[in-house]
């Protein structure tokens, strides 16, 4: 009786065992991607500061440019991918109001941590994902009075949501395409006062975001 027990306790573990490495050669559960893209960019507006001879500026933009990226994800099943992302977009940076003026160049780089959930389970792979991180602002350096000066960079929270959809032609080999929007908070701005009788007076502001939106492809091996 014992040993019957053994026995069967023994098979099932090598049944188990069996199965696991069958579905982790079936399922591969690194991805790693590279993408390229265009990415759309959209700052935020501030006081109106006037420069004599030039004009009146209210507002800071990045502008749309080439984007690169690299991705690390785990399928933790066959549907569920929790990874980490980065990108980066060289911009030129310009004031805008009465006039355009480009003020300088910056490389705005994002890092995501991301869950992501894919359908279907074959060559054809839908996804969404969303993401938290920080949005990095590089370090720039601009011309005033003939005089060049340097603007520090600066880190910022963010979240990032997109949807995409994998093709696998081979099995460590796929295609990816994805658009993805970014929003970065920047800062709040105060719109007034709110009050009640019984909890007081508090500042209503409305937070600004800078805003990206990329639309990518780029390749994706699997292992």
């Amino acid at each position: 009786m014992i040993r019957k027990t053994v026995v069967t306790a023994m098979l099932t573990v090598v049944t188990a065992g069996a199965a696991w490495a069958e579905d982790t050669e079936a399922r591969p559960r690194l991805e790693i991607s590279g993408t390229a893209g265009w990415t759309w960019a959209e700052g935020v507006t501030g006081n109106a500061v006037k420069v004599a001879g030039v004009g009146t500026f209210d507002r800071i933009n990045p502008n749309n440019s080439w984007s690169f990226g690299l991705r690390l994800g785990f399928m933790a099943t066959k549907h569920l991918e929790f990874g980490g992302l980065a990108n980066l977009q060289p911009a030129d940076v310009h004031v805008l109001g009465t006039a355009t003026v480009k003020v300088g160049d910056m490389t705005i780089r994002n890092y995501h941590g991301y869950f992501a959930y894919n359908f279907g389970a074959a060559k054809i792979r839908p996804y969404v994902l969303g993401g938290l991180g920080v949005t990095q602002y590089g370090s720039m350096t601009v011309t005033v009075a003939n005089a060049n000066r340097s603007i520090s960079g600066q880190t910022k929270f963010s979240t990032t949501w997109g949807a995409g959809v994998k093709l696998f032609p081979a099995k460590h080999l796929g295609i990816r395409v994805e658009g993805r929007w970014t929003p970065t908070h920047i800062k709040p701005d105060t719109v007034g006062w709110w009050c009640d009788p019984y909890w007081g007076c508090y500042v209503v502001t409305n937070s600004q975001y800078s805003k990206q939106i990329e639309i990518a492809g780029g390749l994706t091996l699997r292992f």
